[in-house]
């Protein structure tokens, strides 16, 4: 009987314990259906789930079906509990993502979409609900299709599916042809990978169409292939009634008894091996005991004590960062006749469970902090610390978590040398790409450094969470190379290079030019359409960005993404002044460039220098003595000559390797809402001047001409271009864009080019990259003009709105579009409006006053 593991998502209130419940009772394993308002459910056993009427826990079901033995893991849906939801999807085979007819696709549905992409899990979707009044089965098809994309088909009735499952595959589409139909195994391997997602929709509460559901989960799923050599992934710890540790994992390969001994390693206990003393197979609250499991099973095992969460065993590797991270910090206050010290040993153990709570003692303001996701996750942490431990604490606001990265490249070095101890490091720290973290690299021949001292930088590179220097935040997104190296024959140990890496790491920090992050919320925002304008104003008041409003007869839909620090509380607001009828969604979007960076830095009073836990100088010996050399002198006193050339690295400025393509582009990705200013100011010098800019020179024959501009006003003058509504007004371009869009953008490119070097101003055309799966925002340089490609997820309206609203104060800026939102919000910011025509007639004047100039000879 094949094995298969299958997780079930979906957003709060969408249905997905009942559709749990369905499934179990359509398969023999549960005599009777439970309800969530019944709190009955067999899968939501604890207490305060029942009481909520939420899934807290993930939680572990095993039934048949046909030749199917599948484990179901069943997951929470609030967006509270999102990261225990994470850490399931990491041994997941299949999953079916739950979408409710009624609500539609909600924010976090989308969240789930992006981590199911992000870990690779083939996937079914069932739209729940169906029994609903006023749904329609195709809207929520046209939805999910203009949202996740045209590889969703609908596998229910026989009208059109071949046809449709066709059309997303090349190869597939040629085999219908050929033969007019398409095989099982065909349909299986386009779902397994993730190129064909089968659609069902039915009501779980009622049984209909889950029965469908299992039976194409039965028909187009794949076993898993495990190797014979024993691995297990660990994505879970708990503990049980009787408050026995868990370590719950899946056996990605070979096999695992009991009294077996396993070996595994971590940074605080290093290399171990422990005893198994029992193997547990979950089904609800019961389990049954097992002498042993096989690769594809999935079990919790006592016995381990320094097990955690991601862990890899055997031949399974650690599993990568998560994607989903508490952004809220807050302090935990216990009783004031408890030992804080006490209560913080016990609450430790929390961690455990959930490692993102990062639970930490700061002993200079004598308290203790724990990240969290939101309000419902902290009244569920004080009902399990009395629950466990018996204490009844309280929780108060510590702020936002922030974090800290560099926007330039330096070479941060490290010392090491008291008596009888010798460490030297030398550290490459570079801007990396927004959400990727720390990367570690090292470019030192073993010749240099022997590979044993290369890999103990690494390690201790990797083991902490690294300071920055302008507010203490963790840094992130920096790529750490390691350049150079020295120990001794004699003297070095291993805590030496320890010293000296960290040292290296904060000496670096202190050169580079550090830039404070803050998380940011993507945001839907529904209100009455007589509130739209209240709701636009308030946005921009949190220094927030929100594209065009979403109009009907009676309600407005913004979108947009705002600073966490302003907007996760502002449902309130939302109520009082919707009277009740807006509604807020909100999701994790990532971090970027903190809008209040000197407000913050001064409010945490952060002293780099006097952070003695994380010293920024090196230590060096003389006479037989150490002595301490502060961070700005180091490099004087060190041993190896630093030969890194960093002369081609100015991240920040644009250094176009090749202009013809902007993916060769190499920039500040950290730029946000200064990145046009600084552009300008490193253009044309700083904003404060008022005077035109110099004349441009352009070669239209093999002399050069100079061209003057015509602009009599004291501000420079600036012209954003909506690069696709352009070429779609002009037919000339949208001609050219039928066969070969490229074609028609560097067509608009070259007519700019001219245009600016007639005019004189600052050109910038902004193309649209929303669609563009994780796409960074681009700028680069064609000749003379500035070509702006968006971020995934944000339209050039969008960037055009934001960046006139900026820039208008400050220059004469004109916007050429013809979207007439787009006018009105340029409008409202101040700046001139040429509509597509006017624009092209603007440019054609333009050509004819060159042409004229070049026939005079001028």
């Amino acid at each position: 009987m094949r094995k298969i593991t299958l997780g079930i998502l979906a957003h709060v209130d969408g249905g997905k314990t009942t559709l749990s419940e369905s499934v179990l009772y359509l398969t023999g394993k549960i005599r009777k259906l439970g309800r969530v308002d019944h709190k009955d459910a067999y899968l939501d056993n604890f207490q305060m789930e029942r009481d909520r009427g939420i899934t807290i826990f993930s939680k572990q079901a095993v039934f048949e079906y046909k030749d199917m033995e599948v484990t179901l893991l069943d997951t929470p849906g609030h967006v509270d509990f999102s990261t225990e939801m994470e850490r399931t999807l990491q041994v997941l085979d299949y999953a079916v993502l739950l979408v409710s007819a009624s609500d539609g696709i909600q924010g976090h549905t989308e969240t789930l979409w992006k981590l199911l992409a992000r870990y690779q899990i083939p996937t079914f979707i069932f739209v729940n609900k169906m029994d609903m009044p006023n749904v329609s089965g195709d809207f929520v098809l046209h939805e999910l299709k203009e949202k996740f994309g045209d590889n969703i088909v609908r596998f229910q009735g026989d009208v059109g599916i071949l046809e449709d499952i066709a059309m997303t595959d090349e190869n597939v589409l040629e085999e219908y042809m050929e033969t007019g139909n398409i095989s099982q195994e065909t349909i299986t391997e386009l779902i397994f990978g993730r190129k064909l997602f089968p659609c069902y929709f039915g009501a779980a509460l009622k049984l209909e169409g889950v029965e469908d559901l299992l039976e194409g989960i039965c028909k187009y799923t794949f076993e898993t292939v495990y190797s014979d050599k024993f691995g297990a992934k660990i994505y879970k710890i708990s503990k049980d009634n009787n408050g026995n540790r868990l370590t719950h994992m899946k056996i990605t390969g070979g096999k695992l008894s009991v009294k077996e001994s396993i070996k595994g390693s971590n940074i605080d206990s290093g290399e171990w091996e422990e005893k198994v003393n029992e193997i547990r197979i979950y089904s609800g609250e019961k389990y049954q005991p097992v002498g042993s499991v096989v690769a594809g099973d999935v079990c919790a095992v006592t016995g381990l004590t320094k097990t955690y969460s991601g862990q890899g065993l055997g031949q399974e590797e650690e599993s990568e960062t998560p994607g989903l991270i508490p952004v809220l910090c807050y302090k935990i206050i216990p009783p004031d006749e408890v030992n804080i010290n006490q209560a913080y040993l016990k609450i430790k153990e929390l961690e455990e469970e959930d490692p993102t709570l990062q639970l930490k003692w700061n002993g200079e303001k004598h308290e203790i902090t724990a990240n969290v996701m939101g309000p419902i996750q902290i009244q569920v942490l004080k009902q399990l610390i009395k629950e466990r431990f018996d204490l009844d604490v309280e929780f108060d606001s510590a702020g936002i978590l922030y974090k800290e990265t560099i926007g330039d490249s330096v070479i941060g070095v490290g010392h090491f040398e008291p008596l009888r101890h010798y460490a030297e490091v030398h550290l490459l720290l570079e801007p990396a790409e927004p959400g990727s973290g720390i990367i570690l690299d090292s470019k030192v021949k073993e010749n240099d450094l022997a590979k044993n001292w290369q890999r103990l930088i690494l390690t201790h590179l990797a083991e902490k969470e690294h300071k920055g220097v302008l507010t203490g935040a963790p840094i992130t997104d920096i790529c750490i190379t390691i350049v150079a190296g020295k120990a001794h024959l004699k003297h070095t140990e291993g805590g030496d290079f320890r010293q000296a890496t960290y040292r290296a790491v904060r000496q670096g920090l202190k050169k580079a030019k550090s830039v404070l992050l803050e998380p940011y919320y993507d945001f839907t925002l529904d209100v009455p359409a007589d509130c739209v304008g209240r709701a636009m104003n308030d946005i921009s008041r949190m220094y927030g960005y929100t594209n065009p409003p979403q109009l009907s007869e009676s309600n407005a839909t913004l979108k947009g993404y705002a600073p966490v620090s302003e907007i996760w509380n502002y449902i309130t607001e939302v109520n009082e002044y919707t009277h009740g009828k807006g509604r807020l969604t909100l999701k994790y979007k990532g971090y970027a460039p903190c809008h209040n960076e000197e407000e913050v830095i001064n409010e945490i009073g952060y002293d780099s220098e006097s952070d003695v836990n994380n010293p920024t100088g090196s230590v060096f010996c003389a006479h037989g003595a150490g002595f301490n050399v502060p961070w700005d002198l180091v490099e004087d006193y060190m041993h190896l000559k630093d030969e890194t050339n960093l002369n081609n690295i100015e991240v920040g400025e644009i250094t176009t390797i090749n202009t013809d393509t902007p993916s060769k582009t190499r920039l500040n990705t950290y730029a946000g809402d200064k990145e046009l200013e600084e552009i300008f100011e490193r253009t044309f010098g700083k904003i404060k001047r008022k005077k035109i800019a110099t004349p441009t020179v352009r070669r239209y024959d093999s002399k050069p001409k100079v061209y003057k501009g015509n602009n009599k006003n004291n501000l420079a003058e600036c012209v954003l271009v909506d690069g696709y509504n352009i070429i779609f007004a002009w037919d000339e371009l949208k001609e050219l864009a039928k066969d070969n869009i490229d074609g028609a953008r560097d067509k608009l490119l070259d007519i700019m080019s001219n245009y600016q070097g007639y005019k004189g101003c600052t050109v910038i055309v902004v193309f649209d990259a929303y669609n563009v799966k994780r796409h960074t925002e681009t700028v680069y340089k064609h000749d003379n003009v500035f070509v702006v490609y968006t971020r995934a997820a944000e339209t050039a309206d969008m960037y055009i709105a934001k960046t006139t609203h900026k820039m208008s104060s400050k220059y004469k800026v004109t916007v050429a579009t013809s979207d007439a939102l787009e006018q009105l919000i340029i409008m409202g910011h101040g700046a001139l409006r040429m509509s597509a025509m006017n624009f092209l007639e603007e440019v054609k004047r333009v050509e004819n006053l060159i042409s004229e100039s070049i026939n005079k000879g001028i």
